[in-house]
C-alpha cells in the first residue's frame, strides 16, 4: 500500500526543489564562476584565477567589513534573545491588556524597511526628536550626531534593527510558550516555587529549540542585513558601518569590480553556513529530543 506513496513523494518535492535550483542554486553557482573574473559588467571578462580570493581574505577594507559584521551578530543576539524571551512570556499570558500591548509590540513588523529607515533617520538625526528631547530636559552634553559619528553609528544601526526585529522574535516565544504543559508549572507552585524560580527551571529550558531557531534567524539576518545600514548611514561615516553586504554591493555595482563582489558575496554565504551549522551542532539541535517527556 506505501510502494505508489514513495513514488509520488519525490513528484512532490519537484516543485521546492526547482525553485530552489532557480533562486538560490544558480545564483550562488554563477557568484562562484564571476569570483575567478575580472569585469566591470560591461567589457569582456577576464580571468584571473584566485585573485579576488587572494585580495578578499587580505584587503583591509573587507577585513574590516567583517569585523563589523560579527559586531552586528554578537550585539543583534545580545539585545534582541532577552528582550524577546521577556516579552513573549509576558505576552504569552492571555488577559486583554496583554492583547493590546502585544499589538503595539508588533507594529514594526508591518513597516518596510524604508520606512524603519526614514523613521528612525527623523529621530537620529543631529537636529531629530532624540536630541530634541534630550536638549529639552537639559541634557545637551548627551545630544550628539548619532548617525554620523564614527564612534555610535554602528551602535545607533544595531538599536534600530533590534527595534524592528524584537516583535518576529517575541512571536516565536510567545507561541513557544504557549505550548509549554501548565501541569510543570502546577507541580512546581505546589513545591512552593516562586515565579522567577519557575522562569529559570520550567520555561527557560523548555524554551531550548526556540532559543536555537531564535539564534539562528538573528546569525543569518545579520549576516544579510543591506536596506537598513543603506538608508541610514551608506556605510559611513569613514566606512565605521560598512558591513559586508553593503561593502559587496558598493564594491560590485557602484565600483564596478563585479568579481571581487562576488568573491566577498561567496565569503557572505560560507560565513552563514559556518555560524549555522556551528549553533547546530553545538546545540544538539539536530536530535530533537522531546521537551516534554514525562510531562
Amino acid at each position: 500500500m506505501s510502494e505508489p506513496r514513495d513514488r509520488k513523494a519525490p513528484l512532490l518535492l519537484m516543485p521546492a526543489l526547482l525553485f530552489f535550483s532557480v533562486f538560490a542554486l544558480g545564483p550562488l553557482v554563477a557568484a562562484v564562476c564571476l569570483s575567478f573574473l575580472q569585469w566591470n559588467g560591461i567589457t569582456p571578462p577576464q580571468w584571473i584565477g584566485l585573485d579576488n580570493w587572494a585580495r578578499a581574505l587580505t584587503d583591509p577594507l573587507t577585513l574590516d567589513s567583517l569585523r563589523l559584521t560579527l559586531l552586528v551578530i554578537v550585539l543583534s543576539w545580545l539585545l534582541q534573545t532577552p528582550a524577546s524571551i521577556l516579552l513573549g512570556v509576558f505576552l504569552a499570558g492571555y488577559q486583554r491588556y496583554r492583547a493590546l500591548l502585544g499589538i503595539a509590540y508588533f507594529l514594526p513588523l508591518l513597516f518596510s524597511a524604508v520606512a524603519v529607515g526614514l523613521i528612525w533617520q527623523a529621530i537620529l538625526s543631529p537636529q531629530g526628536a532624540l536630541n530634541s528631547l534630550l536638549r529639552s530636559v537639559g541634557a545637551d552634553a548627551l545630544a550628539q550626531p548619532w548617525l554620523g559619528d564614527p564612534g555610535t553609528a554602528i551602535y545607533a544601526v544595531i538599536i534600530v534593527i533590534a527595534w524592528q526585529f524584537i516583535p518576529l522574535h517575541t512571536l516565536l516565544y510567545q507561541a513557544a510558550v504557549r505550548q509549554i504543559p501548565q501541569q510543570l508549572y502546577e507541580a512546581a507552585r505546589i513545591d512552593g516555587a516562586g515565579t522567577l524560580r519557575q522562569f529559570f527551571s520550567i520555561t527557560l529550558p523548555q524554551l531550548k529549540y526556540t532559543l536555537i531557531t531564535s539564534s539562528i534567524l538573528i546569525v543569518n539576518g545579520s549576516i544579510t542585513y543591506f536596506d537598513i545600514f543603506f538608508i541610514l548611514t551608506g556605510g559611513g561615516p569613514e566606512n565605521s558601518t560598512r558591513i559586508l553586504p553593503l561593502h559587496m554591493y558598493i564594491t560590485a555595482f557602484q565600483e564596478t569590480r563585479i568579481g571581487y563582489g562576488s568573491a566577498i558575496a561567496v565569503l557572505l554565504v560560507a560565513l552563514g553556513l559556518v555560524l549555522s551549522l556551528a549553533l547546530l551542532r553545538i546545540s544538539g539541535y539536530s536530535r530533537m529530543e522531546s521537551q516534554a517527556e514525562g510531562a
